[in-house]
Parts: structure tokens; sequence; C-alpha cells
């Protein structure tokens, strides 16, 4: 299969250097000094280094080339760069099946992934949502993982992940779209307080607990918005959550070990050099759980400390304090 990778950050690079081996890959990256950087280095110096790309890889910053004759576009820019590449696809008169790889919610309105889509796409464009406990050094490097493919188009959900499945990248079928990206989205405000968690050094005991009461943050407003309660104990769920909490490659958590020594916001993030969806989401979230009518108190405990990273254990002390309740 033709298929054109979209965003050629450490996600993007990565997709496209797992699916290689088994497809003709184009990989597309707005900023054309960076394609020449990848073209010369022959490896994502900025966002992926220590990858070789193959040699079978193309490069490009033309969008309309890099989608010309494609079967399956991967969009692998961030959810806040998501509408601004569905438009420049519409531009380019190309009608190409769509699956998103990116986790959040647009920041100013709180959409999700398929509500940008269903604003710029036309209703004919097959989509889906890929999502799931997934490193993108992790895939590069061809280490096993497994994904969750959700789509309201079951047709096109199992020829999309007939092609994205492979040797150690195992991809699940669902049709919970709303489920898969509401998890994607608020499992890394939850990966975030979990660092400030450990930044504190209060223990393991905390850290688990801190992920369980999140997943039931992350399942709480997920089914408000319309998602399963299945979807949150699965891969998009609590396999994503746990991943991005404890793993020491998760920037959402990088976030918040930084937040806990007392780095203000600005610095966190010119430091860590990459996108951390959790900071942009974690507001939003926040938002429409009020909206909603429904409870998330760690996410606020978050925006507090993003606020003021030196109210962390203030935030944390308020958490401890609330009512004793039922667990259920």
């Amino acid at each position: 299969m033709k298929i054109a990778v979209l965003g050629a950050g450490a996600w993007g690079t990565s997709i496209s250097v797992s699916l290689c081996a088994r497809h003709d890959v184009r990989l597309w990256a707005r900023d054309a000094a960076l394609v020449a950087a990848l073209r010369a280095d022959r490896a994502n110096l900025r966002y992926l280094p220590g990858i070789a790309l193959p040699p079978a890889l193309t490069l490009d910053h033309d969008l309309a080339r890099a989608l010309d004759g494609a079967e399956l576009a991967l969009a692998a820019v961030t959810t806040n760069g998501l509408r601004e590449t569905l438009r420049a696809m519409r531009g380019s008169g190309r009608g190409t099946p769509l699956v998103w790889l990116c986790k959040g919610f647009e920041s100013g309105q709180a959409r999700l992934p398929h509500q940008v889509c269903a604003e710029e796409l036309s209703g004919s464009v097959p989509r889906a949502v890929l999502s799931g406990p997934s490193f993108a050094e992790e895939v590069a490097r061809g280490l096993p993982a497994a994904l969750t493919l959700a789509s309201d188009d079951p047709v096109f959900a199992r020829a999309a992940a007939r092609a994205l499945h492979g040797p150690a990248l195992r991809v699940y079928l669902s049709e919970d779209v709303i489920g898969v990206e509401a998890a994607g989205a608020v499992k890394n405000v939850i990966a975030i307080a979990a660092g400030v968690s450990d930044g504190l050094e209060l223990g393991l005991s905390a850290r688990a607990a801190l992920i369980t009461r999140g997943l039931a943050e992350m399942m709480r407003l997920g089914v408000a918005l319309g998602g399963r309660a299945e979807t949150f104990m699965g891969l998009a769920g609590a396999g994503d959550l746990i991943l991005t909490a404890t793993g020491d490659l998760s920037r959402n958590r990088k976030v918040g070990l930084a937040l806990a020594r007392g780095t203000p916001l600005d610095a966190v993030l010119a430091g860590l050099g990459h996108t951390a969806e959790g900071v942009h989401t974690a507001r939003a979230v926040a938002a429409l759980a009020q909206k909603l009518a429904v409870e998330m108190p760690i996410t606020r405990a978050v925006c507090r400390v993003l606020d003021d990273p030196r109210q962390a254990r203030a935030a944390v002390q308020e958490l401890l304090a609330r009512e004793q309740k039922t667990e259920y």
C-alpha cells in the first residue's frame, strides 16, 4: 500500500520507519528546512535521534505530491495542528482515507479530533483514530506494541488495521471513536499528575492510587461525552495511562517531574523540545468537565500546578483532604 504520513515529529517519523518494511511510505513535513535535514542526515535528529531512516522512505514538503496516489493518510500532527492539515488536504483535491494519531482536545472549543475532521472533511472520506500505549522510540526500533484503531466504518477499519498491523505492532479494532479519543486526551493530564507525585517523592503507593483514581476521572468524562466504559479498561485507556504515567520516555511525566521541582512552565516546555499534549489539554478538560458537571479533582489540581508550580504540595494536600466516599 502507498501511505502518506503527515507530520515529521517523533511519532510520524516512528510510524514511517515501522511501516517502511512492508509499504511504500512518504513522510511529509510542512517545514522544507526540516525535510532537507532529514534527507541530509537520514535521521530525525531533532525529534527521534538515534533512529536511522530507511533508504526506501521518501521525504517531501509538498503535501499534494505526498498525497498523490496514496491509499491511506496518517495524520501524525498535534491536535492543534490537525485542522490546518485537514484544510490543506482538502485544498489539494485529494479525498485520501485518513487515520489520525494525535491525542488531545483542540484548544479554544475543546474539540476532539473526530469533531475537527467532521467540520473540515467531506463525509465521504473514510476515517479512523489510532491510539494506545506506544513510545515512538520503541516502535521505531521494532519493539512490540499494541494499539486500538476505532472507526464507525467497519469496512474501512478492517482494511486500515490490516495495513498497519505488523510483526511487532498489533492493531485491535473498536467502534468507540469518542472513548478512544477521550482516553488518549485525558491520560496525558493524569500523567503530568503522576510526574508531580514522583517529583515530590510521594512513593509508589501514591502513584498507584493517583493512576487508578485518574482512570476513574477519564472514564467519567468519556462516558459523559458518549464513550463506552469498557474502552477505558483497554489499550487506549488503562494501557496508555499506565505507560504515560510511569515510563521514563513520557514527555507529560517529565513535565510533572519538572513542575514538582518548582520550574516555571515556560522553562519546562523550552527544555523539553517536544509538544506535551497534556499541558494544552488540561484546561480544556477542566472546562469541559465543569460544563458537563463531571467531577475531576486530579485534573483541577494539575491546572493549579501548571499555573503555579509552587502550589504542587498544596494541590496534593487538597486532594488528600477531600471528603471520604465510596469508591464507586
